[in-house]
């Protein structure tokens, strides 16, 4: 509430933000989404008192302001939220890293998690960079997303139910110069860990014990990427991202038998790293047709990190540490999308991450290469039709990708279906994606999962001239 006071105390008597109810309306959303509901009723009232004289003002000057404020206070309150949250209770992110995030927008996921082909002015996509300058050079885009996730765990002991929910993302984007520069940035997930089970046995029927196995944390991304129209049917783009965040993994090992010693091992890892993705498209527009050719490139490089192992008995604690020994793996991949009139969008992507050959604790070959499947379709009726349902988004897709581990052999299956809802009076969309995956089998761990997703797709006019 501090921070409310503050703004309102340093603007009652200015004409800043009395006179830009578009500014009003944007604050007012990032602070409901932000947990920060107290900034947005105080400025709320501000709105009243329009003036067109400042607005032209704001654009030339205080919306880059905007940007800088948005980030310094969403920055702390993702950095601390990405980090305590879990995105997955699954436990198949014990292994390496956790459960991998494409990176993917919603908009997309609910077409199979298709992207590197595609290219739209209403959508932020930070899986292309290449794709930044599609959006319209007097537009500012924001995007953020909130999903929820109900899982069922299977095998041959039994089934058990899990719900967790997570923020997914948030981006946004605007151009530098015209059509040709673009800038995006934003804060994505790259990996979460969240799990915890549990295994009775015993050794030749005369010693009973427990293995238990608990997870938790994540990496999490932020990034800024550029992107240039060489010419009316190339785009080349690039991300730079600033990787951070910690997963733990603990093993403990329970005799039931009186006398006999408790193991527990506990695996830390801290990451703090860099990584570059490097993106390209070629586009062409015939008619009401446009083709959309496009592909990623990741070059294999070191992770910044350090690993910390601690092995506990009852009489000693041994600790080790491991400064480097993990590289991020070499990423390529590319898509096609074929759009008519803007009503209907076809699209399919190939991406492949080659995890055997990079190093995860000082050694290769701890996992196998992950490629990933995906194509999806975008229908609507028509873009000005008068009814809304004529102008809603319906989409579906599929998306095959396997599994990085080398204990898991079946490959994950996914499909989705969406709904985009667009504000009549803007060109803002209002997204919801529901996705039902599959892995494994009863004969080693079986999981089904339903994830809800939704996301607001903000754009704006911000950078143009009114005419007084």
């Amino acid at each position: 509430m501090c921070v409310s006071c503050f703004v309102y105390r340093h603007t009652r008597n200015s004409h800043i933000l009395q006179k830009n109810a578009e500014y009003l309306y944007m604050w007012y959303f990032f602070c409901i989404f932000a947990g920060c509901y107290g900034t947005g009723v105080v400025l709320m009232p501000l709105q009243k008192s329009v003036s067109l004289h400042f607005v032209e003002y704001m654009q030339n000057t205080y919306r880059y302001s905007i940007l800088l404020l948005i980030g310094v206070l969403m920055f702390p309150l993702w950095g601390r939220g990405v980090l305590a949250q879990n995105g997955s209770s699954s436990p198949y992110s014990r292994y390496g890293y956790g459960d991998l995030n494409d990176n993917v927008p919603n908009t997309y996921r609910a077409m199979g998690g298709v992207g590197l082909g595609m290219r739209s002015n209403k959508v932020i996509n930070p899986a292309q960079p290449a794709s930044f300058t599609a959006g319209d050079s007097l537009t500012f885009m924001f995007d953020l997303a909130a999903s929820a996730m109900w899982s069922t765990y299977a095998d041959a002991s039994g089934r058990r139910n899990k719900a967790n929910g997570n923020l997914e993302y948030l981006s946004l984007q605007f151009p530098l110069y015209k059509r040709y520069v673009a800038f995006s940035a934003g804060v994505l997930p790259y990996s979460s860990v969240g799990y915890g089970l549990a295994v009775a046995d015993s050794i030749r029927s005369d010693y009973h014990y427990v293995q238990s196995y608990v997870g938790a944390g994540g990496i999490s991304q932020v990034y800024g990427g550029l992107s240039f129209n060489i010419c009316d049917w190339v785009a080349l783009g690039a991300n730079v991202y600033y990787m951070f965040g910690t997963t733990t993994n603990t093993r403990t090992l329970t005799f039931v038998e009186t006398g006999l010693r408790t193991i527990s091992q506990e695996s830390t890892l801290r990451v703090s790293s860099v990584r570059f993705r490097y993106g390209a498209q070629f586009f062409h527009t015939f008619g009401d047709h446009t083709i959309v050719l496009g592909g990623v490139f990741e070059n294999k490089q070191k992770m910044s990190s350090v690993s910390y192992t601690t092995i506990e008995t009852t009489t000693a604690d041994t600790v080790s540490v491991i400064e480097g020994g993990f590289e991020l793996p070499m990423v390529y991949g590319g898509g096609i999308s074929y759009g008519w009139a803007d009503r209907l969008t076809l699209a399919f992507d190939y991406q492949r991450q080659c995890m055997a050959s990079a190093l995860y604790e000082g050694s290769t070959n701890r996992f196998r290469d992950r490629s990933r499947y995906s194509a999806g379709v975008e229908y609507r009726h028509n873009p000005n039709g008068r009814r809304y349902y004529e102008r809603m988004l319906w989409r579906c897709g599929v998306n095959v990708a396997d599994s990085y581990a080398l204990e898991g052999k079946a490959p994950d299956i996914t499909a989705s279906i969406g709904m985009g809802f667009p504000l009549r009076t803007a060109a803002t969309v209002f997204n919801v994606t529901l996705e039902y995956t599959h892995r494994g089998d009863k004969t080693t761990l079986q999981e089904n999962s339903l994830r809800l997703t939704i996301n607001a797709a903000i754009s704006e006019n911000w950078f143009f001239k009114r005419k007084l």
